[in-house]
């Protein structure tokens, strides 16, 4: 069932490090809405590993969330992680963002929420200098960010797990 909502009762804000236990809490549901299967013994170490992370990069700035409220429920939020590497003509100052964690809870979605997300995440890497954000787009992902301006990167993603 779709909720129908009006923009103007929806209220969007930056998280901050008071908001840690938030962060985790919304990272584990974008986990689940994207069918991660992990073990008890994986959760609790990725849920400290999150806290640790978290503590070590929302105060420096290396790392934002933006949530939407609609009535005091959270519906969407986003994620950038924000990086530093060498410059290049892509990223002149060689700051860049990783886009992450887009979500809508199903019954919010194909309102545009998602996107006024996405751009209120791009208000933030714009006052933080960011020269170019990156992200991973689902089949179902992909017309949102085209329409914001993403564009398909001529490199082709690719990663290798490592065995720790």
């Amino acid at each position: 069932m779709v909720n129908i909502i009006e923009k103007e009762n929806l209220e969007f804000r930056k998280l901050n490090t008071n908001d840690k236990n938030l962060f985790i809490k919304l990272r584990f549901e974008y986990f689940v809405m994207d069918e991660f299967d992990m073990t008890g013994i994986e959760k609790d170490e990725i849920e400290d590993n999150l806290g640790k992370y978290f503590d070590e990069n929302i105060e420096n700035n290396n790392f934002l969330g933006i949530i939407c409220e609609h009535k005091n429920k959270i519906i969407s939020a986003a994620y950038l992680a924000i990086n530093k590497m060498p410059p290049n003509p892509h990223f002149i100052n060689g700051k860049t963002g990783t886009l992450l964690n887009v979500f809508t809870y199903p019954e919010y979605r194909n309102q545009g929420i998602a996107t006024e997300l996405i751009k209120k995440i791009i208000e933030e890497a714009k006052k933080e200098n960011i020269s170019q954000i990156n992200l991973s787009a689902t089949k179902s992902g992909e017309k949102m960010y085209k329409k914001l301006g993403f564009k398909e990167s001529k490199y082709t993603q690719m990663n290798v797990k490592i065995e720790l």
